[in-house]
């Protein structure tokens, strides 16, 4: 049997859990912090060197601007909504003090799946949830609906092929909610 190394790392990633953008607080990272996350977010299985993602940082006013065009949706979809729930929509990138999106430039290729460079993407959003998280940041991958609306990503600058991976909220975690149930390895696990 080969031994398990008790360090930071595998710490961090037994006990990493997502804490939901309303408990993100202030500080979110600094632009100095921010580039060397994304930095280490690119540091990715990227079969062909293609760089199949890109990052989107959103804060400030940006994240009010798309949040008025994330509630316009809305209200166009749902003209029963009342104000309250407007606002909700329109507040969905500006609760945590930083968001970057990332975004799937997943295409077909001659040689490399797409499927691959899907994956790849995924990754590039899963390393920049750890290096915030390792960085002493808490964080929140989330999707919700507006990330396949056709309307935000055109507010967002997406190409049409493009697709949103996520959005990444970033903070301090103001507090952190107990853990979920994670799986048995039993019903996840086969050996062949």
């Amino acid at each position: 049997m080969i031994p398990t190394p008790d360090t930071p790392t595998l710490d961090l990633l037994r006990t990493r859990r997502s804490v939901a953008p309303p408990l993100l607080t202030e500080p979110g990272p600094d632009p100095a912090a921010l580039d060397a996350i994304l930095r280490i977010a690119s540091r990715v299985p990227d079969h062909g060197k293609l760089a199949p993602w890109r990052f989107l940082v959103i804060e400030g006013e940006a994240g009010a601007r798309l949040g008025a065009v994330i509630a316009g949706a809305y209200a166009a979809d749902h003209p029963e909504a009342d104000a309250a729930r407007l606002n909700l929509e329109g507040r969905r990138l500006v609760q945590a003090p930083l968001v970057v999106a990332v975004v799937s430039r997943a295409r077909p290729h001659i040689k490399i799946p797409e499927w691959e460079q899907v994956l790849s993407a995924g990754a590039a959003a899963m390393n920049l949830v750890l290096a915030a998280n390792a960085s002493g940041f808490a964080t929140a991958w989330l999707t919700e609906w507006f990330a396949y609306d056709r309307r935000v990503l055109d507010a967002l600058g997406l190409e049409p092929w493009e697709k949103l991976a996520g959005f990444i909220h970033i903070g301090r975690a103001g507090a952190v909610p107990s853990d979920r149930p994670r799986p048995d390895l039993a019903d996840i696990v086969t050996r062949l």
